[in-house]
Order: C-alpha cells, then structure tokens, then sequence
C-alpha cells in the first residue's frame, strides 16, 4: 500500500545488525566525498516542512536546490527552497524563507537573499534555472505549493517576481519543472509537472473523509495517506512568447496529464537524436511519462511503446527522480528513475529510435538499492575517469519505520555507484567520518563544480533540517574539462538543449545542457568531462540548439586550476579564461 509498487523485501542490516540504510559503514575505503556543510557556511539554513509526524503527504515531499553562478563571476552559487507550515500558511506564524548563498571563491558561502529578494516565503518544491529572456543572466522559476514564482535576474544582485506578469503562477501543487526550447524558435519554453490536488482545510488523513483506508496505510501499518487514492493534478507546458510573457499550450501540445497521474520529476532531453527536445517524466506510483517531439508544437505520448513507462517485469514504480547521462558512451542518452523502498532503483539503457530497455539487474543496481527510498539522482563522473557514475540521495517518507523491524530507516545514507566499465556499477562503501556516511533526510540534490577544482560536488537540500555539502576530495591524476556553452541568436543563449561530444583516450563521450531532471532541483549548467589519464583532446563537437554543428580543436590540458575551465560561443572559436596562458607550468 501507500506508494510502494514493489512487494515487501526481507530486512537488510549489517555486520552489526543496523538497518542497511542507515549502516554497512567501513573504516578503510576510498575517500570521495567530505561533509563541509558547517565550515562553507551552509547550516545557518534550516528546512522545515511541517510537524514531525507528518500525518499529510505535503509534509514529507520536501524541497529542492539549484546550483547557478547568479552573479556571472564564474563561481556557482547556491539556491536552496524551504519549505512551510499550515499555522504559516494561514498566518499564524512567519513562513520558512529560502536563502540565496552567494560564493566566496573561498570554500565559504554568505547568504544574499535579503539583497536578493528571492526568499519565496511559499511552500517550495521545485527550482529550475535558465535564461528565458536571453540576456545572458540566469533566471529562477520556483514551483511551490500554491502560486509559483519566476525571478528575473535584474543584473545587479537582485530578482524581481514577474510570474503574474509572465502567466506562469499556476496555484495547485507544481513539482519539478524543467526548461527547454521544445519548438527551435530559440526561447526556451517551461514545463511544470503537477503532483496531487490536495486542499489544506480538508487534508487526507486516514480514517476521515472518503479516501480507502488502504491508501493510508504502508505494510499494514497506518500512515499519512496518499499519492494513490487522491486526484492528480495537471501538467502544464508554457510557450515563450519572446516579449517576457508565456502561454499555456499543455493541451494543444498533448502533455497535460489527461491521466491525472502523479508527476514530480521531468526534464526537456533529446532522447532520439533527431534535434529536437523530448520530455521525460517521472511519476509516481503510475507509469512514467516519455512525450517524443513531433517537429510541430506537438508531442506524442511514447511511453509505453518506448519501455519506458514500465520496469522490467512490466509494473509501474514510485518514480520520484531522474538522471540523464550516457553511462556506456555510445552516444546515445539513458535514463535513471530513482523510487521506493522494496523496490529497485531503474537504470534505462536508450537502444536508439526512442527505444529503451530496463537493465538494472544486469547493470548490479538492482539489489543494493532495494532497501533505500530515493530521491535526488544525478550521472556524474566522480573519478574523472572518463566514465559516469551514479549519485543517489536517500530518505523514506514514513517516520514510523523508525519503530519497524523492515531494514529501513526514516533518515538513511546516500549512495554512490562506480562505473566500472559502461555496463555494471559497484556500490563505494560509506566509510565512516565522510559525506557518504551521513544519515540524512536527503530530498532535492544538485550537482556541480563549486570549487571550479574540476571535481562535482553536491547539495541535498534536506527534510526538517540543514542542508548537506558533500565536496568530492577525491584524489587521482586523472585529467579533467569543464565547458561553459554560449548560444548564438538561433539558440537559447545558455544553450539549454546542447550536446557535446568529446574524444580523448580512444574513446567519445557526450554530455548534455539541461535544466532540471534530478529531483525538484537544477545543476551546474556547466558541462564537464573526466578524461581519464587522456592529455591530449582528439576532438569536440558541439551540436547546438539551432541546428549548427561545430567542432573545436583543443590542444592538451592538465588537470588543475581554472585552466580546465572554457567558454564556447555558437559559432566562434573556443575562449580560455583570462589567466589561463599566464598559469606557469600550464597547458591550456
């Protein structure tokens, strides 16, 4: 019952008889990640999201996080949401607030949000950012429970709300929204999924109103009830007019969720290489979404016929999260969906033309992610290897598993997965005192270089709590390349839709610019390539929104400092960073 899918699993516990999700901890392994959550500044933010009890399924969804450099000084920032209450909701108390955390370039962070004004002071769930307007500063839109927001960047610091003005406020419950430039006139477009009609002043609790008691209840155990026995609510897909106004073409475009089924993750991603952005959505407790894109304003609902919409043995998940990355670089992009505990996490490997097939178990994800609950996911290549990898953030929804003997916990451990060699992964051990041994309420997650060391760092936006800086420590002389895309007046100017394919070391990758996918989050819009032990580039080929292909010859690279760090404008030839030639001992 609840949202699980999956039958119930036999307990999982260690060595030491703890529950796997919050256990299995070693003392020796490799060091990958550091908790500096409290030394960068970030624990003066608190999350909060209800009561403790969480007796509605609007307490326990939680919030997300997005990584931009607001500024345009080169460093990522960081955007994190929070949540509410009802006594805030209904202004018994102050509402929660988010916080804008600016970079000092120092490994420290000092929140702006005041200066900002991007403090919400709504019941957050999804962030997406991009430049809509195109004029070369990044936007936020923040899907919240009630009206949602869309900042525009003023280019001094400062946002203003201009979502009533846009048409973009909605009023249900939205999720994460994703942006993307679905119909090639180089503006990019919004979609914001919707999650459950839910009304505060009649909340679902079990035992009260018209909803089946086996909707609330989760291994015959009551429980807050939900999302299967509510209404779903709509999806909406929002057309850039060009003039800072949008408009709703959810129905005429044929994703507007006549199904009502339960939307939280999506993200604009061409899956069949034809040019064109489809749409990927992950839904829970009901089949997923995957809308190919007809070259005509239009979709078509390809999410059976394409394997996506179901797991293997042909039964919907909790889908919560997605991941999009070519995890076997055969240039084609595949799909992780992260859901419910009792269940496995789902590795979509893409087969070409829009088709894809589950391949969990034969890929090693399947077992060691059953006992988890799963939110935020992203492919990242923590190593540098040349290989992407797989991140994972846990937690479950019900506090009362707390009180079972299921294996389980309600706060649970992150999980990284390596990529041994494009067809299995192999779970990192959480060695104790590091970021993958914190037992956290993880929710949102959002991927980048914070320290532009060439390593991916992450921020889980936490339930009920601080959030979590994981910075990757790990040490290799594998070498690295990150790309800042520039678009040019056919493209979106943060060229959102790009791909990029890279060779070095007899092999070729590819990395996509997208905003949205992991869980209600967004990511550095940055692209970033580990080589391996490669010095010299072969070559890149960019293949931009508009339809322009280019490549770009690059001499040979080392692995340190911002030298590694480019910017590539449609059309014109690759700029290295200002310092880059003078860094001695460099080859840029």
């Amino acid at each position: 019952m609840g949202v699980s899918t999956g039958a119930a699993h036999a307990a999982v516990k260690d060595a030491q008889s703890r529950p796997i999700t919050a256990g299995g901890f070693v003392e020796k392994g490799p060091i990958v990640f550091l908790d500096i959550t409290k030394q960068a500044g970030l624990d003066k933010f608190l999350h909060r999201s209800g009561t403790a009890e969480k007796e509605t399924i609007l307490e326990t969804m939680g919030s997300g996080v997005a990584l931009l450099d607001f500024d345009n000084d080169g460093w990522l920032d960081i955007y994190i949401l929070n949540g509410s209450t009802v006594d805030a909701l209904k202004g018994r108390e102050p509402q929660p607030r988010a916080m804008l955390l600016h970079n000092n370039h120092d490994g420290t962070f000092t929140d702006v949000t005041d200066k900002a004004g991007v403090a919400n002071e709504r019941w957050g769930f999804g962030v997406a950012v991009a430049d809509f307007d195109n004029d070369g500063w990044p936007d936020i839109y923040v899907a919240n429970y009630g009206k949602n927001r869309l900042y525009h960047n003023n280019h001094d610091g400062t946002f203003t709300d201009i979502a009533e003005k846009a048409g973009v406020t909605l009023g249900g419950w939205s999720a994460s929204p994703t942006w993307g430039d679905y119909d090639h006139d180089g503006l990019l477009d919004l979609f914001v999924p919707g999650y459950v009609k839910f009304d505060i002043d009649n909340p679902p609790i079990n035992g009260h109103g018209k909803i089946a008691p086996n909707f609330c209840q989760f291994r015959g155990i009551n429980v807050m009830c939900g999302p299967r026995g509510l209404p779903g609510e709509q999806n909406h897909l929002f057309h850039n007019n060009g003039d800072g106004t949008f408009t709703d073409v959810s129905v005429k475009a044929g994703v507007s969720n006549t199904a009502s089924y339960y939307s939280l993750a999506s993200v604009f991603i061409d899956v069949d290489d034809d040019g064109w952005v489809d749409l990927a959505v992950a839904n829970d407790s009901v089949p997923n979404y995957l809308y190919r894109n007809k070259h005509d304003g239009t979709f078509e609902d390809i999410s059976y016929v394409s394997g996506f919409a179901l797991s293997e043995d042909g039964r919907e998940q909790a889908s919560m999260g997605i991941a999009a990355g070519d995890y076997n670089r055969d240039g084609k992009v595949d799909l992780f969906t992260t859901t419910f505990s009792d269940d496995y996490k789902t590795l979509y490997r893409n087969d070409g033309g829009g088709s894809f097939t589950d391949i969990t178990f034969q890929s090693g994800l399947a077992a060691p992610t059953v006992p988890f609950l799963s939110w935020a996911t992203a492919f990242l290549d923590y190593d540098n290897d040349g290989l992407v990898d797989l991140f994972i953030a846990n937690s479950h929804v019900y506090p009362e598993v707390d009180q079972q003997d299921w294996g389980t916990t309600f706060a649970e451990r992150p999980q990284l997965f390596r990529n041994l060699d494009g067809k299995r992964f192999e779970e990192v051990p959480p060695v104790i005192g590091t970021g993958l041994a914190d037992v956290i309420t993880a929710r949102g997650a959002a991927f980048g270089d914070l320290f532009n060391d060439g390593h991916i760092d992450v921020v889980i936006n936490n339930l009920d709590g601080a959030p979590t800086l994981l910075r990757n420590v790990f040490k290799s002389d594998n070498h690295w390349l990150t790309l800042k895309l520039s678009g040019g007046p056919k493209s979106p100017r943060d060229a959102i839709g790009a791909k990029v394919f890279l060779a070095a070391g007899g092999v070729r990758q590819r990395m996509d610019v997208f905003s949205g996918g992991t869980y209600q989050s967004s990511s550095d819009p940055r692209v970033h390539f580990g080589l391996g032990k490669a010095t010299r580039i072969d070559s890149i080929e960019i293949h931009w929104p508009s339809g322009l292909k280019q490549r770009v010859s690059v001499a040979a690279l080392n692995q340190t400092s911002l030298d590694c760090i480019a910017t590539i404008t449609e059309g014109q030839n690759l700029v290295l960073p200002p310092d880059a030639k003078k860094s001695p001992g460099k080859k840029p």
